[in-house]
């Protein structure tokens, strides 16, 4: 058995005939193995940007409504070039983003650190700004971002009105919309409009090829063929023209293909196991019903004990329950993210009772 506690997690849950939360880690054999879903293998890569990837961009444009697209290595590339845009071309070195956004908790401050921005923030209550909040900045902002969902809040979203009025507060204040979408993909059926709908109330969009579709790595900033140019530009400033990125640009595709289509039905079966969860002595679930896919769960124990509770499940009776737990500032209790997939979507009510009495009794020892 392995020393390493993460690759012993990993091990563990790949050889599990069950998994409430997460995804079964795939070897990269398996990877590679996938990526022939994702388009010809006999083409010609991609050479700075060409090719395979060309034909991403043109599709996430298409699903977005967007004029076009732009691929990126990661997130927080895409995400810097989306704010400095306004700064750049309005003047208005600021931004307004939420404390709990990405760009605050896991970018390191990159806005301020690489392009001189200002951060202002409308709200520090756990969701994303009203209309009202914005109308009472008190300063003009270059650009305000709206995190969908908010994932550092548990995974919460607007409501439509709420995102509609916020939108067009936000234009109203001479100011460009930017939505962080690595989750935007899920976001749809809550809100109740499709991705070109929610898309078109901003200037901006980012969305994440492997957070929820599955892919390698990468991300997509998409918006008008102006913004497109400008991200080109600083997509190689920033150092990420890659020579070739074929293999995430597949991966990315065979996501697009395979699990965006069901998104919605994971996002139906979370409100059913998110249910049951809630039933567990001492359990809170947060938020009720689940926004999207994802939600967080609640217990009374310390995370130590969570976990090690979660590993013994696993290797003695091949059950993944959900991992990942770290205590929180509510006395006692200790919390997780849970994420449905495919592997949870035959998990009943009653599954997920049972395999919480199991888990529980592994606490509990």
């Amino acid at each position: 058995m392995t020393e390493n506690p993460r690759e012993r997690r990993m091990l563990a849950m790949r050889s599990c005939e069950r998994i409430l939360s997460g995804v079964r880690p795939a070897t990269m054999r398996e990877r590679l193995t996938d990526l022939a879903r994702g388009g010809d293998l006999d083409g010609l890569p991609d050479r700075y940007g060409n090719g395979p990837v060309s034909i991403l961009e043109e599709r996430v444009a298409a699903l977005l409504g967007m004029e076009a697209a732009v691929l990126f290595p990661t997130g927080t590339m895409a995400q810097q070039v989306a704010v400095r845009y306004a700064a750049d071309h309005g003047g208005v070195p600021s931004i307004a983003l939420h404390p709990l956004g990405h760009q605050e908790m896991h970018e390191g401050h990159a806005y301020a650190t690489l392009s001189g921005l200002r951060a202002v923030h409308p709200t520090t209550e756990p969701r994303n700004p009203t209309a009202a909040e914005i109308a009472e900045l008190g300063e003009p902002v270059g650009t305000v971002v709206v995190e969908l969902p908010l994932r550092d809040a548990g995974f919460v979203l607007p409501t439509w009105p709420e995102l509609v009025a916020l939108c067009a507060e936000i234009r109203s204040a001479g100011a460009r919309v930017h939505f962080d979408g690595a989750r935007l993909w899920e976001s749809a059926p809550y809100l109740g409009h499709t991705l070109p709908e929610i898309a078109a109330l901003a200037d901006s969009v980012y969305v994440s090829f492997y957070k929820s579709v599955d892919g390698i790595s990468g991300a997509a900033l998409a918006g008008s063929t102006a913004l497109a140019a400008y991200a080109r530009d600083w997509r190689h400033r920033y150092g990420g023209d890659v020579f070739q990125q074929w293999p995430a640009v597949l991966a990315a595709q065979a996501g697009l293909d395979r699990e965006l289509p069901r998104l919605p039905d994971y996002v139906r079966h979370a409100r059913i196991v998110a249910a049951a969860l809630a039933e567990v002595p001492g359990a809170r679930v947060f938020p009720s019903p689940p926004h999207t896919h994802q939600f967080r769960l609640f217990l009374p124990y310390p995370a130590r004990a969570l976990d090690d509770a979660v590993l013994a499940l696993a290797e003695q009776e091949r059950i993944w329950f959900a991992g990942g737990w770290r205590d929180t500032e509510v006395p006692g209790y200790a919390m997780t993210e849970v994420t449905v997939t495919e592997h949870s979507l035959d998990w009943t009510a009653a599954d997920v009772a049972e395999a919480a009495v199991l888990f529980l009794e592994r606490v509990a020892r």
